[in-house]
């Protein structure tokens, strides 16, 4: 047994480290009850554990091994550094899992490595992180009880070795001395740890033993769940970290030759206009402001009149604009909105501009109006920087930024007072800038602006706290709840949006106007169906033409953010060729189910919506089909029934087709239509 301490002691270690990733998991999950609380029905435990098992025992090996080489390396006299490491080490592990609970609300999936590019613009970060310790103070105190707790026993376990051998003196032959008896036990403990861990390091962070066994990833957990949302549960956000940093990103997928995949589908557009309309742009992106919490658009439908009424004038402007009963996100979350609703790019794998193909050639809606004359420009209430957004709405070819920094300094309104004191200048005053400084600008022009006050802390200003406070109201089932927090933002951003359409009434270029109106993700969610992989990403997409001449009406084709683009620009007439992952629905047949599409990618999943029906594919093979109109909780795969279907099969084929365009252009820089010469 003396050969064996510090095998006995490294396994307590893992054991105790099995344990902390274990709860944080159950916490986790219990943080999201309201999207993986049902994490059982569809799936079994067995699997559940299977899958975590694997993916806790890569994270812990990538983190541990500098533990293990400490014991290996370090004299017994030190050894005290080792137990504050495995404390130190285990703190982390706890943080990054319990405040990733909190963030999984917005992103539906657990934190990748490119979070620190998402962020890296950010100043007032530490605020954010210390408000939310406070409004969940329970994950605080759970996460200070778990290292507590690991640093007592860590230290309890190893303290009875770092002291030396002490015993009765032992002859050996050959006249050893004692001393020299005992370094010869300690090399041998050394060695013999170093031959225990050195496999199962190997094979743990490999995720199994043998030759055919790959070195497992992030889509790896799809695998061992009936959803890709619940992919979250068995994943662990230290390994989502570690397994994605520096990893190339898009790779060509090769599914079909170039002609094949043409043939299917190609992002190249090019319309021949009968009529050439000089209409101004004005596209709105409302921060989190999902279908769950629209009236007129929800998929509750009559169940809605038991709710109170959160977008009352959203839900007018949906009834004389042309809107979409089924429309779709491509992401979920602000960064993956900006390049699908304005230049019609979608989120695949990773936010792009997060990633080397940053630095690629891209385009908007306004960039291609530029080509016609048309000025553009971008507004966003945060200081100017954040989020990346005026980096990419310059380099996408909008002309003019106004963030925080141009609405400070525009004395018709109140300054830094109007700021919210955390992300941006209320939605109610920026809006009301917004208005009037585009009666400043010539026509005709594209204009985009992305408000800011529907998001977290969810604080309102202080003249509306009373009147938008939260209510006690009805569920289905008759039972009160509180509401949900974000619902009185809903309410005051829906109100601002009001206000700032009267003020753009009485502007001269209203009625030769086309508004578009739309979210850039989901948020909190307030019912099941809103939970679902598709539910995840169901945003209302309204276009309103005050003219009229514009169509009106509730659609049934499938839309999508980067429909938008290509809509808009037919609609005026635009003639020039340009890319976009999108199509006109103006033109679609939404009975036609290969012109009534979305995608979208979620944990690892790609996501085909068309007609009625979603289909899940991982990258190889179909996964999963639904009828998600009549099954919204996707609860009965069709798959087995529908393997041999031509329909499902022209679906995987054109999503194929989609993927390969994607990836080809971005590792290419090839996600403009270039001049021939």
């Amino acid at each position: 047994m003396q050969y064996l301490s510090l095998i006995i002691v490294t396994t307590l270690y893992l054991l105790i480290s099995y344990a902390v990733f274990m709860i944080s998991r159950v916490v986790y999950v219990l943080e999201n009850s309201g999207t993986l609380g049902n994490i059982l029905q569809d799936n079994s435990l067995a699997s559940l554990l299977h899958g975590s098992l694997l993916f806790d025992t890569s994270a812990i090996m990538y983190t541990h091994a500098v533990v293990v080489l400490a014991l290996v390396v370090l004299p017994k006299k030190r050894y005290n550094v080792v137990y504050w490491l495995y404390t130190v080490i285990n703190a982390v592990c706890i943080v990054m899992n319990l405040g990733d609970a909190v963030y999984f609300k917005y992103t539906g999936h657990r934190t990748t490595a490119s979070v620190f590019s998402e962020f890296s613009n950010e100043g007032n970060l530490m605020k954010v992180f210390a408000a939310e310790t406070v409004s969940h103070w329970y994950l605080f105190l759970t996460g200070m009880a778990m290292i507590v707790i690991v640093f007592f026993l860590s230290r309890k376990i190893l303290l009875p070795f770092t002291s030396e051998d002490t015993g009765t003196e032992v002859s050996t032959p050959g006249g050893m001395s004692r001393e020299n008896k005992i370094r010869k036990m300690e090399r041998i403990r050394r060695v013999a740890l170093l031959l225990f861990f050195l496999p199962l390091c190997i094979f743990g962070i490999r995720g199994g033993i043998g030759r055919a066994v790959r070195p497992i990833t992030l889509s790896n957990a799809n695998q061992f769940v009936a959803h890709p949302v619940e992919a979250a549960v068995v994943l662990n956000t230290p390994f989502s970290l570690l397994r994605s940093i520096g990893k190339s990103v898009f790779a060509d997928p090769g599914y079909f030759t170039e002609s094949e995949m043409n043939a299917v589908f190609s992002p190249v557009h090019c319309e021949q206009p009968d009529t050439v309309r000089r209409k101004n742009v004005v596209i709105i992106i409302l921060e989190s402001f999902g279908k769950d919490y629209v009236g007129e658009l929800d998929f509750i439908g009559p169940e809605r009149n038991k709710y109170e009424i959160l977008t009352p004038f959203i839900d007018f402007l949906s009834n004389v604009s042309l809107t979409f009963r089924n429309s779709f996100s491509n992401g979920r979350k602000s960064i993956d909105a900006m390049p699908s609703i304005l230049s019609s790019i979608p989120h695949f794998v990773e936010p792009f501009f997060l990633t080397p193909s940053a630095m690629n050639d891209v385009s908007s809606i306004a960039g291609e109006l530029g080509k016609e004359g048309y000025y553009s420009a971008f507004f966003h209430g945060a200081p100017n920087g954040s989020m990346g957004f005026e980096a990419y709405a310059r380099a996408s070819g909008f002309k003019d930024y106004f963030g925080m920094k141009e609405y400070v300094a525009d004395k018709r309104f109140g300054g830094e007072k109007d700021f919210d004191g955390t992300w941006a200048i209320w939605d109610e005053p920026f809006l009301q800038f917004f208005a009037l400084k585009m009666s400043e600008f010539k026509e005709p022009f594209v204009s985009t602006v992305f408000t800011a006050s529907s998001h977290h802390p969810y604080n309102v200003p202080e003249n509306y706290a009373e009147r938008l406070k939260n209510l006690i109201i009805s569920k289905t089932d008759g039972a009160l709840r509180e509401e949900n927090p974000i619902h009185k933002c809903v309410k005051y951003t829906d109100d601002a949006l009001r206000k700032f359409f009267d003020k753009a009434r009485e502007q001269p270029w209203y009625e030769n106007t086309i508004f578009v109106v739309t979210a850039d993700h989901t948020n909190i969610v307030d019912h099941d169906i809103y939970g679902t992989d598709i539910g995840l990403f169901a945003v209302p997409i309204i276009f309103y033409d005050p003219s009229g001449e514009m169509p009106q009406g509730v659609s049934e084709t499938v839309c999508q953010h980067t429909d938008i683009m290509p809509t808009l620009l037919a609609w005026l007439g635009y003639g020039g060729k340009y890319v976009a992952w999108g199509k006109n629905v103006i033109a679609h047949d939404a009975s036609a189910k290969e012109d009534s599409w979305a995608v979208n990618y979620s944990g690892g999943i790609y996501q085909y919506v068309y007609g009625n029906r979603l289909i899940q594919f991982n990258g190889k093979e179909v996964t999963a089909v639904y009828d998600y109109c009549d099954d919204p909780l996707l609860k009965k795969n069709l798959l087995p029934s529908l393997k041999t279907s031509t329909d499902v099969a022209m679906a995987e084929k054109k999503l194929k087709a989609v993927i390969q365009s994607y990836m080809q252009r971005m590792v290419t820089n090839n996600l403009i239509v270039r001049e021939e010469r």
